[in-house]
């Protein structure tokens, strides 16, 4: 059994002793089911009375006793007959069990006691450990409560999910508790109103983004880099509508394959409009509005287009799940023959503009053909090895994500790791042979024949919010100065002092930084702890010896400080750190 296997293993037993003491704990519970998930396990009950946070520790202390009694997971096999009467009165355990072909050998776990009495029993397939000997009392803890549907169904009951973690000894508890901790305060929905970035206003409709000043000041710095970035690749920018007509989205197959995530239609001229939830028709009418050869191809056309697609209430999460939101989307139209080296292109590309973010543990994930996908065979086995090829050029790490393609072709999806070593799955490089069919794309070849160009559909930072989000959470709101919303602060150690302050600040605005003067009443101190608050790279502070030398004393939101320099000097030094997209103050 591997590490991994093992803990899984500890941590589905510990589930199912939580059950067992919350089933002593509250008469009358019925329980559904309890599995081992990513770091840790949940169980569902269908409880007598509701439950909250404080009853956690009830349960903890419970379920240590369990442990302590050294209690045997004993396996049981049962026809289906006798674990329907087995568990009569669980009407959960009961529905799965019905479910079951009749001749099934049905497994149950029992918890034994040192004198041999079944003190509990659960449905279940196991593994479990033999023992609960084998489990350390003070290594799990439960975190939360929540609401889970039976099965996931919303027409069903709704149950009361209890979560937890386990591991094999205290150190691996303390560390991940430790961990958590830190994931907390770098929540981007935390950080993002500490920064005053944006706001949610659910009375206005859920999942969609208000863009704050400071928001907005990040916002317009990186759709700026975006762009120039994309100019100096061979990319165009397009520019296309919000919504479409019916037909665009019956030719393009989303209203068959996606509409469960469109917005319902609108009624314009008699006509149904959709909202766009993705980009890609608009640009091959683009494409279509005038005829084409081998000579204009390979076409690199990009767009921030906005888009909305219809997510249910209950998985919207601050900016990495919404409902509105920006794609930095593209779409390459190329030869056949041009495929393979265009993929290559758009994989460095990627990689290049992670890279400068401080983004250096990447790993690919190479999708494959799903079920009801469409298109000939030969042709999605020619694409996903023109993919893997260009994976294997750029030297990335990658793995097999079998059926993890769209229902029009293979993909990559680039996966980063945050600086609490999370995976986030970001860019994607999506070959399409469909569309073109579609929408009916053609070019003239060498041969002066009409022939069907490829295309290969493309999202960078995946979406802004999304983007937004992830950095927010990775640099925990201490942006790298060229994209901080504020950049620098000048503070003046009294208001005598105000005067020069503003000059400095003055000077500095007009070489487009992002600078404001703390000209408030509170005091000095008060106001760089604001500004460290706001997580402002470069604090600078001026009094009379600043003033009569005409120098500003340099101050780092990490509490250090630099050298005192002339204003034109530190203005040298900023742009300096700013032009190389420096991480580093």
């Amino acid at each position: 059994m591997s590490d991994k296997e093992k803990l899984a293993t500890i941590r589905h037993s510990v589930s199912h002793i939580m059950a067992q003491a919350v089933v002593k704990l509250f008469p009358g519970t019925k329980t559904a089911i309890g599995p081992a998930i990513e770091n840790g396990f949940y169980y569902d009950f269908l409880l007598p009375r509701p439950i909250t946070n404080d009853d956690l520790p009830v349960i903890e202390t419970e379920m240590k006793k369990i442990i302590e009694s050294r209690q045997d997971f004993r396996k049981v096999l049962l026809k289906r007959q006798d674990a329907l009467m087995l568990f009569a009165c669980e009407p959960f355990k009961s529905e799965l069990i019905k479910e079951l072909p009749d001749d099934a050998e049905i497994s149950i776990y029992e918890n034994v006691d040192a004198k041999g009495e079944v003190e509990w029993g659960d449905l279940c397939k196991g593994p479990h450990v033999a023992n609960t000997r084998e489990i350390n009392s003070a290594a799990f803890k439960l975190q939360s409560i929540a609401g889970a549907y039976w099965r996931g169904d919303s027409s069903r009951q709704v149950l009361t999910r209890i979560y937890g973690t386990a591991w094999e000894n205290p150190k691996d508890l303390k560390a991940y508790l430790a961990f958590l901790e830190e994931v907390e305060k770098r929540d981007h929905r935390r950080v993002g109103k500490e920064m005053d970035l944006y706001s949610i206003h659910e009375e206005a409709g859920a999942g969609l983004i208000y863009w704050h000043p400071n928001g907005g000041r990040m916002r317009v710095t990186l759709e700026d880099f975006w762009r120039k970035e994309h100019y100096r690749n061979g990319y165009e920018i397009l520019f296309t509508p919000h919504i479409g007509k019916s037909w665009l989205w019956e030719t393009s197959g989303h209203l068959g394959f996606y509409k469960e995530n469109m917005y319902s239609p609108m009624e314009i001229d008699e006509q149904n409009y959709y909202v766009k939830p993705m980009n890609c028709p608009f640009h091959l009418l683009i494409y279509n509005n005038k005829g084409h050869s081998y000579r204009d191809l390979p076409l690199r056309w990009a767009e921030l287009g906005t888009v909305y697609r219809y997510e249910p209430s209950g998985v919207l999460h601050g900016l990495l799940r919404v409902r509105g939101f920006t794609q930095d989307d593209a779409h390459i139209i190329c030869t056949p023959e041009q495929m393979e080296s265009e993929i290559r292109e758009v994989l460095r590309f990627s990689l290049s503009i992670w890279k400068v973010f401080g983004f250096n543990d990447i790993k690919a994930y190479l999708a494959t053909r799903p079920q009801g996908s469409v298109g000939e065979q030969s042709k999605w086995d020619d694409a996903l090895e023109s993919l893997r090829r260009a994976i294997d050029a750029e030297g990335l790490p990658y793995e097999i994500d079998e059926g993890g393609g769209a229902f029009y072709g293979p993909k990559i999806d680039i996966k980063i790791k945050d600086a609490l070593g999370r995976e986030w799955q970001m860019s994607t490089i999506q070959f399409d042979f469909n569309e073109p069919e579609l929408f009916d794309l053609t070019f003239v070849d060498k041969d002066g024949q009409q022939k069907r160009p490829y295309m290969i559909h493309r999202a960078l930072f995946g979406s802004l919010e999304r983007f937004f989000g992830v950095i927010i959470e990775h640099f925990s709101g201490a942006f790298p100065v060229w994209i901080a919303p504020e950049q620098i602060a000048v503070i003046p150690v009294s208001e005598v002092f105000n005067d020069y302050a503003k000059k400095v600040a003055d000077n500095l605005k007009s070489l487009d930084l992002r600078v404001t003067a703390e000209l408030s009443d509170d005091r000095m101190n008060a106001k760089i702890r604001n500004c460290q608050t706001r997580k402002i790279p470069y604090m600078l502070v001026v009094g009379q010896r600043e003033s009569d030398e005409g120098t500003v004393s340099i101050r780092l939101r990490n509490g250090k400080q630099l050298p005192a320099m002339k204003i034109e000097e530190f203005a040298k030094y900023v742009t300096e750190k700013i032009e190389t997209k420096s991480l580093e103050l």
